[in-house]
This record gives structure tokens, C-alpha cells and sequence, in this order.
């Protein structure tokens, strides 16, 4: 018999040829350890993303100590977790034709995830992202976009977005004008090709700036939301994490909302699904946390998995990601969620 309860999935997932195609920011992360007082002195806000210039972005990464660089991207990470996991996935997102712009793509490529747009010729150089992670774990992001910020309706490309089950927006990327409209572009196509669109809001900061239009895209244009607490409070205007939940149940969006070290719940029609977090047995850097997680949902959602079962693989890609430093899995993630998988 179907399960018909809360865990199981109302959205009716039409296979495409490929698990998830991802929209996002084209960067490549730059990370350091750095004490909390570095971090005030300068000038930036523990915990957030900060939207930098050239200029910026070359001052502070003088200031960071030794550092890991990997090309990254939150919709990025999220895609290379969903291959990781064993899935089908490609990247959309635009580099400049420089050095980062050829490590970007080489990089993505290598973990098997397709990646086939075209650098630019001219125009800003590649994006980066500058992290500085505090001993607790924190991260504390500063992004120079660059090529990324220029990405627009043209670089969507039909076919691609069409042959994935599910299409993932990176909320990131949705400061500029233009990128909101290849966003709703992109939405429209696969709704057209009878795929679920998804999208995750990346930053209570960049909901609060834009807080009208992802409204409008989480109430007409989206069928699967990832969101952790802070960024759906925003968006819904309220201290209450169940008002936010009622709010988000109310446009009939099945929502994915994170909770640290709480869990997490998946909203819908029917209920709520509680995921509890998976053991870590040493947390290290947060970065990545919230991509990772939405990369074993969506594996496990592309493949018509229950609800709780999504969630699960999700908790336990994030748990891998924030015992090391860096926003990628270390870990064999299809072996470690085997008995997930087969449970």
C-alpha cells in the first residue's frame, strides 16, 4: 500500500535524464581559520554573507591566513554532493575565460557533474568567496561575484534545464535583476517539461533585501523550498518558527527547513515530517552544511524516495561535510548511505 501520510512525497516527480540541474554562482571558496576578533576587526558580522567589490575582495584576502581553495558555490556544492551521492547532475553558472574560470570548470567537471557553459570573454573576472571559519565552527563569508553576477535569461539554457527531474535555484544568486528573471525563465521551462522546480533561500540577508520577489517566487513559481530557521522567519516577518511553518504550508510549497543541530522538518499539506540531526563526531566548519543537506534531499527526492527517507540522507550528507574543513564531501557518500539506502 502508498504511503499516504506526511512522509510521503505530494509532489508527483516526472524522471528527466538527469537527477538535478542546479542554477547558482560560479565561485571558487577561499578558506581560513580566523579568531572572532579578527573577524570584528574587520568590520564584518559573524555568521553572514557579505556582498563585496574587487577591491574588497583583495584587501581581505591579504589578510587571511593559510587557506583552502576549491572551486564552490552553494548551488555548486549542492550538485557535486547530489553526484557524490551516486546521482546525475549538471551546473549551470558563468566564469570569466581567466584562471579561476579554467580551475572552476576542470574542478566541477572532475567529480562528475556536467558542466558545459561557455566562459565569458570579457567583463568581470571569475568569482570568489572569502571564509573565514571562527573556532566554533562559524563561517563568516565575504563574495566578490564577479562573472558570476552577470548571468542572465540567455544563459539558461532549455534543454539542459528541461532533462533534469528537479531544477535547484541558489537564492545567492538572486540579487541582480537579470538573475531573477533567468530564475523564473528556468522555472517556467521545467514546469513546461513536467519537472519540480526547487530553491533555497542561502541567506537571511539576501531574503531580507529581496524579501517581495522570493515571496512572489516561493508562492507561484515553486513546487520544493529549502530554507534553515533564520531565512524562513525572515521571510515570513516572525520570531516564531511554527508561524513560519504555517505560513510557508499555506501556499501549498512543501518546504524543507533546517535546524542545526535540532534536525529538521519537512512541511506539507499532510504534516510535518521530523528528521533528527545525524551524529558528528567532530564539528569542524559549518561551511557547506546547508548545500550537503539539500544534496542527499534532492538525490533521495529525484528518485521518489519518502520524505523522512530524503531528510535522512540529507542529515547524514550534511554531518559529513561539517567534520572537515571545506564545503565538499570527503567521505565515500554512497557508502555511507548505504544503510539508509537499504534499511
Amino acid at each position: 500500500m502508498p504511503d499516504t501520510g506526511p512522509s510521503a512525497n505530494p509532489i508527483d516527480v516526472n524522471p528527466g535524464e538527469l537527477d538535478v540541474v542546479g542554477i547558482g554562482n560560479a565561485l571558487v571558496d577561499v578558506l581560513a581559520h580566523a579568531s572572532d576578533a579578527v573577524v570584528e576587526e574587520l568590520g564584518l558580522v559573524k555568521g553572514s554573507m557579505n556582498l563585496i567589490e574587487a577591491d574588497r575582495a583583495d584587501e581581505l584576502y591579504e589578510r587571511m591566513g593559510p587557506a583552502v581553495e576549491i572551486s564552490g558555490g552553494s548551488a555548486a556544492n549542492t550538485i557535486v554532493g547530489v553526484a557524490s551521492l551516486g546521482g546525475t547532475a549538471q551546473y549551470v553558472g558563468r566564469v570569466r575565460d581567466d584562471q579561476l574560470g579554467a580551475v572552476f570548470a576542470h574542478d566541477l567537471s572532475s567529480t562528475g557533474v556536467r558542466y558545459t557553459v561557455q566562459p565569458a570573454t570579457d567583463g568581470p573576472s571569475t568569482g570568489c568567496c572569502l571564509i573565514l571559519v571562527t573556532p566554533d565552527a562559524q563561517r563568516t563569508m565575504s563574495t566578490y561575484l564577479g562573472a558570476s553576477s552577470l548571468l542572465g535569461p540567455d544563459d539558461v539554457d532549455a534543454e539542459v534545464v528541461a532533462s533534469g527531474t528537479v531544477l535547484y535555484l541558489e537564492g545567492y544568486l538572486f540579487d541582480p535583476p537579470e538573475a531573477q528573471e533567468a530564475f523564473r525563465r528556468a522555472a517556467r521551462i521545467a514546469h513546461e517539461a513536467g519537472r519540480t522546480v526547487s530553491v533555497t533561500l542561502s541567506d537571511s540577508f539576501c531574503v531580507e533585501r529581496h524579501r517581495d520577489a522570493f515571496l512572489d517566487l516561493v508562492e507561484h513559481h515553486v513546487d520544493l523550498l529549502f530554507a534553515n530557521e533564520a531565512e524562513i522567519t525572515t521571510l515570513y516577518r516572525t520570531d516564531s518558527f511554527p508561524e513560519a511553518a504555517d505560513g510557508v504550508r499555506r501556499h501549498g510549497t512543501v518546504a524543507v527547513l533546517t535546524r542545526s543541530e535540532r534536525g529538521s522538518v519537512v512541511v506539507t499539506d499532510d504534516g510535518l515530517v521530523e528528521v533528527p540531526a545525524h551524529p558528528v563526531s567532530q564539528l569542524v566548519d559549518t561551511t557547506g552544511a546547508g548545500d550537503l543537506y539539500a544534496a542527499g534531499f534532492l538525490y533521495g527526492f529525484s528518485r521518489k524516495m519518502d520524505l523522512a527517507t530524503c531528510g535522512a540522507l540529507g542529515s547524514l550528507a550534511a554531518a559529513e561535510v561539517i567534520s572537515h574543513i571545506g564545503a565538499r564531501p570527503e567521505a565515500d557518500l554512497t557508502e555511507l548511505a548505504r544503510p539508509i539506502l537499504e534499511g
